[in-house]
């Protein structure tokens, strides 16, 4: 593995850097103050937003994350894993200036694998030309979001349309939203991990209800954490997406990158919160001195460098296996950096709190927003505690299989039974 950019990627790199010294930084502010305020049914994003959107794309700095050239600049995972780290100094506003934001991507991406192409021509394209938002409906409040099994939205096919009839909720960016793509069961005697299916629903279809965005910690603005019900919502047969009960295959083929994504987005929001502490921490006086000469202070300044070093050597580790192996042989990596670098940001961003004191808890800084936004990371894509099962079990189950094969004598006798 070397993880030394190519000039490609060091380039992009400089230049979204010069961008967001630019054009992002000095307007961050106002973008978030102008996403709560403007967007809005048909108002995907703000005037201010736009314009800046122009520019990025202007410059070629767009759609960075498409893996396929035809799509964008075919970078790898770990490769963009490097730039997305960048966007991540500034995650509401960076990614959005760059065509490169959640839920967007990774619907971009499912589109461009398994849409057809008349579902290409009527949604991809106008996302990846940044003419529309989308949003994922997947979670449901009645049953547990991490058991997707558990999922109770219908479609019922009906001559040649489905029909969908469900409540479901977290479904982020939905208002603004031109597409829903939307998770649920289309055969309930299948078996469980056949049952769903994914089906676009244009979020003007009658049926799709945007109920409510969700207060989450106090913001119920912008593009939102949605309520949406789904009543008797018809949709063509056509606007299923990928074949019928292969609702999981495509969410895995979706989930595999965005957590890439929101792990180095956590590693650049880690970064931006360390380099805050520093200065604080040189510059403010207590107690005889500047706070960096307290033994405490070195401690999370320590701390928190090893623990973003660490995050980001396994994140793109998890990037180059999923690269040169697959998504199914980067399981057990995906799963360790969704849960490592999630807890790392809230605890850089904690101690980065604390060293500002009662300045760090306002919104004078980034940092009490920045909590606020990673929150989520513990619960998004997969709460922490499904990620240690599913790591324990396929570690067991391996162990497991190893016995089986020692018993049976299939095991190579040179290699004995050791910790590996």
């Amino acid at each position: 593995m070397d993880f030394t950019p190519s000039p490609q990627v060091e380039t992009l790199r400089e230049r979204i850097l010069d961008f967001m010294d630019e054009h992002v930084y000095p307007q961050e502010r106002e973008i978030m103050e102008a996403l709560d305020a403007e967007v809005a049914p048909g108002v995907p994003f703000p005037k201010i937003l736009v314009e800046i959107r122009e520019r990025a794309r202007g410059e070629g700095l767009w759609n960075l994350f498409m893996p396929e050239e035809r799509f964008g600049p075919g970078l790898t995972n770990w490769e963009y894993g490097l730039l997305c780290e960048e966007m991540g100094r500034s995650p509401v506003a960076a990614p959005m200036a760059f065509n490169c934001a959640a839920p967007d991507t990774g619907n971009m991406e499912i589109l461009a694998e398994h849409g057809t192409e008349e579902q290409r021509e009527r949604w991809l394209e106008p996302l990846l030309e940044g003419q529309i938002r989308s949003c994922f409906s997947m979670t449901e409040p009645e049953v547990s979001g991490s058991d997707p099994t558990l999922l109770q939205a219908r479609a019922v096919l009906d001559g040649d349309e489905w029909v969908i009839d469900g409540h479901k909720w977290f479904t982020s960016g939905a208002v603004g939203a031109g597409l829903a793509i939307a998770m649920v069961v289309t055969d309930p005697e299948a078996n469980p991990y056949a049952r769903a299916s994914m089906i676009c629903v244009p979020t003007d279809n009658p049926g799709f209800n945007l109920v409510r965005p969700i207060p989450v910690m106090g913001h119920d603005k912008g593009p939102g954490h949605c309520e949406i019900r789904y009543e008797e919502c018809r949709v063509p047969a056509s606007n299923l997406l990928g074949g019928q009960g292969m609702g999981f295959v495509v969410a895995q083929d979706r989930l595999g990158p965005g957590r890439i994504h929101h792990c180095m987005r956590a590693i650049g929001t880690a970064e931006r919160a360390l380099e805050m502490m520093c200065h604080r921490a040189n510059e403010r006086q207590a107690f005889g001195g500047p706070l960096g000469e307290k033994q405490f202070v070195q401690e999370a300044i320590a701390a928190s460098r090893m623990e973003i070093d660490q995050a980001r050597l396994l994140t793109l580790y998890a990037a180059w296996k999923m690269d040169t192996e697959g998504k199914r042989a980067a399981r057990q990596a995906i799963s360790a950096i969704k849960i490592i670098a999630a807890n790392m940001v809230m605890d850089v961003l904690d101690r980065a709190i604390q060293v500002h004191g009662s300045l760090g808890m306002t919104d004078d800084t980034p940092l009490a927003a920045l909590w606020r936004f990673s929150r989520m990371l513990r619960l998004a894509d997969g709460p922490d505690e499904v990620h240690k099962m599913v790591l324990a079990r396929r570690e067991l189950n391996r162990w497991g299989k190893r016995a089986e094969a020692e018993a049976a004598g299939e095991l190579d006798p040179k290699h004995a039974r050791r910790a590996i």
